[in-house]
């Protein structure tokens, strides 16, 4: 299997196999390349609809010198927990950094975010994350700030009364839960502007629609959260139950 980075002429096959509805799999295998290099290389450089192979290698190449010129000279990656490989750790945080990016979360959360949901204790002080991603502290601040509104992280004070920044398993719970009263919010908006602008109208009509879908979602956000929340606290494996779940293929 061939190793290295990926050549021009490899993103190119990448954007033709794209263009034809192939899989990530299937793309790594004509390219006989790990499926985890495809998904990494796609998501980082515009997503599956947005993928162009010229613009792919030139963010490539600029990344690639960026490290270059930041990496202080005679120093060596952080030696890594339970012997993982520190530079596939590194790809997959550029990896879970791409897909928070693409799902709406802005880069600089996304990067604080898969920086703490890699980490085994699942917390970090604001002075380790700004030496684990090289940014300033006021990029940390506004980071976590948006983090926590959103339900992303919670805070906490550890023994040496540090702020702690926290994602766990019950911070998904949270994040969806907040996500459902924001929407709930916008629906109780809408409703008011529906009766300022004159029942029957068309920007009425509008906002009554807009209402009414939101509505639904967030109210089917918050049950599936509420039912869901019992797989947190479950090791994988096993249903909420505690019965033995089968596997996926998928």
């Amino acid at each position: 299997m061939p190793g290295g980075r990926l050549t021009q002429q490899e993103r190119q096959q990448i954007a033709l196999g794209l263009a034809d509805g192939l899989a990530y799999a299937e793309i790594a295998r004509r390219l006989d390349r790990p499926t985890s290099t495809i998904t990494r290389e796609v998501m980082r450089n515009g997503g599956p609809t947005g993928y162009r192979a010229d613009l792919a290698h030139r963010a490539t190449e600029r990344r690639t010198q960026r490290r270059r010129q930041s990496a202080p000279r005679g120093t060596q990656a952080p030696p890594q927990a339970h012997g993982r490989d520190a530079e596939a750790v590194r790809a997959y945080e550029e990896l879970l950094t791409s897909v928070f990016t693409q799902s709406g979360m802005p880069a600089m959360m996304s990067r604080v975010m898969a920086c703490l949901t890699t980490t085994d204790e699942g917390s970090l002080t604001a002075s380790e994350l700004v030496q684990r991603l090289q940014v300033s502290p006021a990029s940390i601040s506004k980071a976590v700030a948006f983090l926590d509104g959103q339900g992303f992280i919670r805070r906490e004070r550890d023994e040496r009364r540090r702020e702690r920044y926290v994602v766990d398993d019950a911070v998904w719970y949270e994040s969806m839960m907040a996500s459902a009263r924001a929407i709930a919010q916008v629906v109780e908006t809408a409703r008011q502007g529906a009766g300022v602008l004159g029942p029957g109208t068309p920007a009425a009509m509008r906002l009554e629609n807009i209402a009414r879908f939101l509505d639904y979602v967030s109210e089917s956000t918050a049950r599936a959260a509420e039912q869901a929340r019992d797989i947190l606290h479950t090791t994988a494996g096993t249903g909420p139950d505690g019965t033995a779940e089968q596997g996926s293929d998928h």
